[in-house]
């Protein structure tokens, strides 16, 4: 019994010949945002988490965004929580990063990838003493941008108003 071919998605370019629209970023490039630290009974966010956005939801018309965050050492990150309307994926590009896959924690080290779908619990920090990146993809694409430069400034909200940034960016707290 042989297998059918894979499908793939409907064409959604109808050229004949291509066109020259790749987006190149060097290596090198500054991070568009850098956290600063926060004490609220939000996620845990601590300073010098650097955020490279490498495709954004703009960027890729809402199919994905993939951003690269470089943590420090002992860098917090938000507890147990979980989305309703996209997947999120993590791959560790170096360090070590503390990834929760909903039972357990895990330390993730170079080359280790944890996807989530939709639903499920996750969490994710850096408790080495020292610094560590990894790339996360959420698709579909989110303005996720908008939800990393906001929990930096989760304590000059009140909770009617942390409620609501929580609920506008799809991130439900356990």
């Amino acid at each position: 019994m042989s297998l059918p071919p894979p499908s793939y998605p409907a064409p959604r370019y109808a050229g004949e010949h291509g066109e020259v629209s790749a987006m190149f970023r060097p290596a090198t490039a500054e991070p568009d945002f850098v956290s600063r630290p926060v004490d609220t009974d939000g996620p845990r966010v601590s300073g010098g988490t650097s955020y490279h956005y490498l495709s954004t939801t703009a960027s890729t018309d809402g199919e994905y965004g993939l951003y690269r965050v470089d943590m420090g050492p002992e860098a917090g990150g938000p507890s147990t929580h979980f989305h309703k309307a996209m997947s999120e994926a993590f791959f560790i590009l170096s360090g070590t990063m503390r990834l929760f896959d909903g039972e357990k924690w895990i330390d993730a080290t170079s080359g280790d990838y944890l996807y989530v779908p939709v639903g499920g619990l996750h969490a994710f920090r850096n408790e080495s003493g020292e610094p560590a990146s990894m790339l996360m993809l959420f698709a579909p694409g989110a303005p996720r941008e908008e939800y990393f430069e906001g929990i930096t400034r989760l304590g000059d909200l009140d909770d009617a108003e942390r409620a609501e940034f929580f609920l506008r960016h799809d991130s439900f707290f356990v």
